[in-house]
């Protein structure tokens, strides 16, 4: 059935599919490419049109052009989702962690029967590709696990939209601590934007396990709902501030001092704060708003040097 649904999905819209099929070819061809030419390729084939790299003037341009021009050392270390607790713990404190249950090299090295009943496995070099929630470790098979995380060990996070950072990142599986907040469902995920050290807006993803999946709601700072979407809908439901959103600015802004922009995500399960990762290119610079004009209007948050 699942398959069904994609076939009708394609002949319904014949024109999408092409466009996807020309973003897998790219992406086959993608070590041949020069970083330039892929971003304005990938971006023209995902946006609908081609980036202005010399003069950008969206959010989006501008994520492309901080892609290739703002590389610096200490990027590849603050993706690492290992690497970075460290970073973390350095910054802003410890008690902000999620706890580490484990680091492997080999998912063959992972000794399940010292993990707890429930517990996170990711890699530490791209985005949930392999990752594997477990919320009952008598139902897992483990064998399926394991060939899950050797593909997501092998994927080349840098070459699938030249995101610089992930480039280097030593490559690794992580085992964390299952979080869960007085829901008992899911973590809302509080994901601030931050432009030249300054908190301008957030977004709340929320309803991921809904029939109609993720939901993506924009915040001002003051924790107005703004009038746009990105790529996802926003939410029906009005999310109430959380209770320690305040903090979540102030430490936002530290973690995002002196760097262009940086979002800094964040959980607030059962009044304490944790920290989720930084992103420098949400969405890879390659989500569509609505309005378009939104698009703009956060691209001038960024100050880009002549």
């Amino acid at each position: 059935m699942k398959y069904f649904n994609k076939m009708r999905k394609a002949f319904k819209h014949p024109l999408v599919t092409f466009r996807m099929i020309l973003i897998i070819f790219l992406g086959k061809l993608s070590p041949l490419i020069s970083d330039k030419l892929y971003i304005r390729l990938k971006f023209r084939l995902r946006m609908g049109q081609w980036p202005d790299l010399d003069d950008p003037q969206t959010f989006n341009e501008k994520l492309q052009w901080l892609k290739l021009y703002n590389r610096r050392s200490e990027y590849t270390m603050m993706v690492d989702k290992v690497k970075v607790k460290e970073y973390i713990a350095k910054k802003i404190g410890e008690e902000y962690i999620i706890p580490t249950l484990g680091v492997w090299d080999d998912p063959d090295n992972i000794d399940f029967d010292k993990l707890p009943n429930q517990f996170v496995l990711k890699c530490n070099h791209n985005s949930g590709f392999g990752m594997c929630i477990c919320k009952d470790k008598s139902k897992l098979n483990i064998k399926k696990v394991k060939a899950k995380l050797r593909k997501g060990l092998k994927q080349d996070y840098f070459l699938a939209s030249r995101e610089w950072p992930y480039k280097n990142v030593e490559r690794k599986i992580l085992a964390e601590k299952f979080m869960v907040d007085e829901s008992g469902t899911e973590l809302k995920d509080y994901k601030l934007m931050c432009f030249h050290g300054k908190v301008k807006c957030c977004f709340v993803c929320s309803e991921r396990y809904n029939e109609n999946s993720l939901k993506v709601t924009f915040y001002d700072k003051e924790w107005n709902r703004l009038p746009f979407e990105r790529h996802y809908p926003s939410s029906a439901t009005e999310i109430k501030m959380p209770s320690k959103y305040h903090e979540m600015i102030r430490l936002a802004e530290k973690l995002s001092e002196n760097i262009p922009f940086l979002r800094s995500d964040f959980y607030e399960i059962n009044g304490r704060l944790y920290f989720g990762e930084l992103t420098f290119f949400p969405g890879s610079g390659l989500e569509e708003f609505t309005p378009e004009e939104w698009d703009k209007r956060l691209g001038h948050f960024i100050m880009l040097p002549d």
